[in-house]
């Protein structure tokens, strides 16, 4: 199976977030921002980390975002930079480009310019915790695209006192483990001959169909 690809514009506090939790998934995460700073600090944590003006026209382009299957536009405080780096992505062919916006207008003007999916994550927050109390599956989940998602979820009956390596997680249901949560301490270096504890809550990432399945164990 063919890890997805992620192009993540704008390192605010939820692009630099979901930049990490992609690439703690062993996906392929290219970051750009404007700022230095940004790009220093999560350089070693994702694939490439690039400093860059995504108003420049072609910079997309230059930096090879053609090639990644989904563009997150997370930078929204400025509009001019959210649209023009929609555009630029749409233009380029990624075949899914979710946007972020800081309201209705921001968000009609990224919906006709062509990006699939505009989200508002502080509004969402709260159709966040209404889906969470009716996917009992589900102890929380975090909608990345239409179909991609990170989910967390009490470990199955049958995984208990089993390792990664001898569960083979990701070949049996295509889904990633990124880490373990114990009481309030979540564990994102989980060994793969470390055997999962009873009570524990895993945290996934993966196809929205494959997360069911699995959490349904």
């Amino acid at each position: 199976m063919k890890d997805k690809s992620f192009a993540v514009i704008g390192l605010g506090q939820f692009g630099t977030s979901l930049a990490v939790a992609l690439a703690e998934a062993n996906c392929d995460v290219l970051v750009v921002d404007d700022k230095e700073d940004n790009i220093q600090d999560i350089a070693e944590k994702v694939t490439y980390a690039v400093k860059a003006d995504v108003r420049e026209p072609g910079v997309l382009k230059s930096l090879g975002v053609q090639n990644v299957d989904v563009a997150i536009i997370a930078v929204s405080e400025n509009i001019e930079a959210s649209i023009t780096a929609t555009m630029q992505a749409k233009d380029l062919g990624v075949p899914y480009v979710m946007a972020k916006a800081t309201n209705g207008l921001h968000g009609r003007i990224l919906g006709k310019i062509g990006a699939d999916q505009v989200i508002y994550p502080e509004q969402s927050m709260g159709l966040r915790v209404a889906k969470n109390l009716m996917s009992s599956g589900f102890v929380d989940i975090f909608e990345l695209s239409s179909e991609f998602s990170m989910a967390e979820f009490h470990i199955p009956e049958e995984w208990v006192g089993k390792n990664l390596a001898e569960l083979r997680i990701r070949e049996r249901y295509h889904i990633n483990i990124i880490g373990m949560k114990k009481g309030d301490e979540v564990d994102v270096n989980l060994k793969p001959d470390e055997c999962l504890p009873a009570g524990c809550t895993l945290i996934a990432i993966g196809k929205n169909k494959d997360l069911n399945k699995a959490s349904e164990e």
